[in-house]
């Protein structure tokens, strides 16, 4: 039987518009605004970059979570691309391989830390790839999101917000004469400007002085620190990268004065303070990984709100307690975690 062209010409046009029907109804999902969002393709491989600012326990705590979260995921269909920034070059690190992922067109970039935050949402801009921010302090001062309940942009993820009153209650139940307590912060840290100035604010209530002294790079933290331990009670230290990574200097200043300095997290009472009212950056990471899946697979991330962690709890490191020729008070006997300094 012969079919005539203009028959086939009529099939051939119903079979187009059947097809440009069903490519509408399975394209990628869209935000309110039309964005297309970014899906876990099936049986493909998914590739995310992860942006730590510089290597200290704090941040390779987070990235551990992060890729525990993203590996229970997705096991082996998630190819993660981890660069960490070195010590004197991480702003400008971290603005490279931000540049270098968004060219590669990675399906997302995880950014670890407050830098390595900005440097992936400046490279992301005018780009449909999503950003996840992880310990980022203050992200709304950091002009990552437009308010902590709806970020508005392509970008959010987990704030680590430190309790500070919680922190000045563990000092005072260790020192309770303390008048005066230091704290040493890098100018350029929107976040620890921000906690600055939460600690001063707790500190009004009991009459407490807070001397902080700000620095710009690792090379003036010597002298500062030897500055400050000279006339403080203690000094207290916040999520500053700069003087996280510097910490032993810190502590060597602090020993000489014969006084505390107390930390955020864990790992730094590990490293030598004393004690801290601290965070599982673990946690913070495995939460930062969950919401990165969550955006993988269509989640609208301009209405995602920011997930803000501040649960803790009291760690008191015994071997320098007795260096410092202090005892552990009653009210913390039961309550906090032991650690001794890790060698």
């Amino acid at each position: 039987m012969k079919v005539s062209r203009r028959l086939l010409l009529a099939l051939s046009s119903v079979l187009l518009i059947f097809a440009l029907v069903l490519s509408g109804c399975s394209g990628k999902p869209t935000d309110a605004e039309g964005t297309t969002l970014p899906t876990a393709p099936s049986g493909a491989t998914l590739r995310v970059g992860v942006i730590q600012y510089i290597s200290h326990s704090s941040l390779d705590n987070c990235y551990q979570g992060v890729e525990e979260a993203l590996r229970a995921k997705y096991g082996d269909n998630v190819i993660i691309d981890r660069q960490i920034g070195s010590d004197t070059s991480a702003d400008a690190d971290c603005a490279t391989y931000a540049k270098n992922m968004v060219a590669q067109g990675y399906d997302m970039l995880i950014a670890i830390a407050t830098p390595a935050a900005v440097s992936a949402y400046a490279a992301t801009e005018g780009t449909d790839i999503p950003v996840i921010f992880c310990s980022v302090s203050d992200p709304v001062s950091a002009k990552l999101v437009d308010s902590l309940e709806k970020p508005g942009t392509l970008c959010t993820g987990t704030a680590d917000i430190l309790d500070l009153q919680g922190q000045v209650d563990l000092i005072r139940q260790l020192q309770p004469d303390v008048k005066t307590i230091g704290v040493l912060y890098t100018t350029s840290e929107v976040n620890s400007i921000t906690q600055l100035n939460m600690l001063t604010d707790v500190c009004k209530q009991y009459d407490i002085t807070v001397e902080a002294s700000g620095v710009q790079s690792a090379s003036d933290i010597p002298s500062a620190a030897a500055a400050l331990a000279s006339k403080v009670d203690c000094i207290n230290n916040f999520t500053d990268n700069n003087v996280v990574n510097n910490l032993t200097v810190v502590l060597d200043a602090a020993n000489a004065a014969g006084i505390p300095v107390y930390g955020s997290e864990i790992e730094q009472v590990k490293k030598g303070c004393l004690a801290s009212n601290s965070m599982d950056y673990v946690q913070i990471g495995k939460t930062t990984g969950e919401m990165a899946a969550e955006v993988l697979d269509g989640g609208d991330i301009t209405n995602m709100a920011v997930r803000t962690v501040s649960d803790s709890k009291p760690v008191i490191n015994t071997e320098v307690l007795a260096q410092l020729q202090m005892e552990m008070p009653d009210t913390l006997a039961n309550v906090a975690e032991t650690v001794v300094t890790a060698q």
